[in-house]
């Protein structure tokens, strides 16, 4: 036909296609699996440390193929618990099972300075108040504050009694709160360097502590699945509950004021409101696989996890900013699975995921049509 001319031009001009752009960075697949993954404030880079105490470091891309290893680091003697960047993203530090405290160049990996022996029993978390004061808490129930100008503890404090799984501090770098598996928080004064109180107990380990609610809600995440919820000052007693259909709550991420993401031994990560307490729906998952950490990247695009499977992986969490209340008053669909909120969520199948979303959009507009006459109280 009169087009072949034009046709055969168009052959010859047409480039090679180009490396295909993912919507999330591939998975990184590890040597040994990940106790904890932390993201670089300013760059798109994170470390992980493994159960051998081995910390590596990525860089991440969603172009297809383009994520790297920087270097690797295999300082510590046994489990590497936590790492955390320093908020100028040139330091890393770390715990481990071997009861030692590393800090790491981030550029080249290099071990800068470490203390031996930091408490008697192995350090389970970690958390930096800022660029000179940090917080370690062990298997025992120790709470240990270090001033690393000095290299040595300004607090050490053993009020718990078991082992403390999470530390947070409130915006103004004065309250530490301390989660553990004796069922209670722990409040600490760190600008007075003292004990306040524990909570009561809760039924079974607290394993996170966050703050939501531009820090006027305390929420605590427990091995039963429960989220318990306090207020600020209110830390004796719990203001409310939230029970979630999950084996536990192992690490909870704020996201924004009123949305966290959790993560669970089911290896369901689920994205949660609250006030009014729901759980909006399923960001993703390591089949069956223990999350052990979830961590958000420094441009708020991404939720990282790693579980049990040696995977890291990214999930898309930009449609949880803009969402609103009503958009999940209705809890649950019909056949009682929660709502896919990532193309990935139900796993790496885009045609079936396609499909998903249609069924999804069909679904949510019955909805709509029956909940004009529901006034939805809450």
């Amino acid at each position: 036909g009169q087009f072949d001319g034009q046709d055969s031009d168009l052959t010859q001009s047409r480039e090679p296609p180009g490396p295909k752009i993912r919507e999330t960075p591939g998975d990184i697949r590890l040597e040994a699996s990940a106790n904890t993954v932390a993201l670089h404030p300013s760059r798109d880079i994170l470390v992980c440390g493994d159960v051998d105490g081995d910390v590596y470091a990525f860089s991440y891309s969603c172009t297809e193929g383009d994520n790297r290893e920087l270097w690797s680091s295999g300082h510590h003697l046994k489990s590497c618990r936590q790492v955390r960047f320093s908020a100028d993203g040139l330091k890393l530090f770390s715990v481990s099972r071997d009861k030692a405290i590393h800090l790491l160049d981030v550029e080249r990996g290099q071990l800068v300075t470490r203390i031996r022996g930091a408490h008697e029993s192995p350090i389970n978390s970690l958390l930096l108040v800022d660029e000179n004061i940090l917080a370690t808490g062990d298997d025992g129930g120790t709470l240990k504050v270090w001033d690393m100008r000095r290299g040595e503890a300004i607090m050490d404090l053993k009020h718990h009694e078991d082992y403390i799984s999470d530390i947070t501090v409130d915006q103004a770098k004065r309250i530490l709160l301390t989660t553990s598996g004796d069922g209670t928080m722990g409040v600490f004064n760190i600008k007075r360097r003292r004990f306040e109180l524990l909570s009561e107990y809760q039924s079974g380990d607290l394993t996170s502590v966050a703050l939501m609610k531009r820090g006027r809600k305390v929420v605590c995440g427990s091995s039963e699945g429960t989220i318990y919820i306090f207020n600020w000052n209110g830390f004796g007693a719990t203001s409310d509950r939230f029970a979630i259909k999950a084996e536990s709550v192992d690490c909870i991420v704020p996201i924004t004021d009123n949305i966290m993401c959790t993560a669970s031994m089911d290896g369901y990560i689920r994205a949660i409101n609250l006030l009014p307490n729901r759980v909006i729906g399923c960001i993703g998952q390591h089949v069956s696989e223990p999350i052990e950490e979830l961590a958000k990247s420094w441009d708020s695009r991404f939720l990282v996890s790693c579980a049990h499977d040696q995977l890291i992986k990214f999930w898309d969490i930009s449609s949880l900013y803009s969402m609103t209340v009503n958009e999940y008053r209705k809890r649950k669909k019909k056949d009682g699975r929660m709502k896919s909120l990532t193309k990935k969520a139900l796993g790496d199948n885009d045609f079936f995921s396609g499909l998903v979303e249609e069924t999804e959009k069909k679904e949510e507009k019955e909805e709509e049509e029956e909940d004009d006459s529901d006034s939805g109280s809450d």
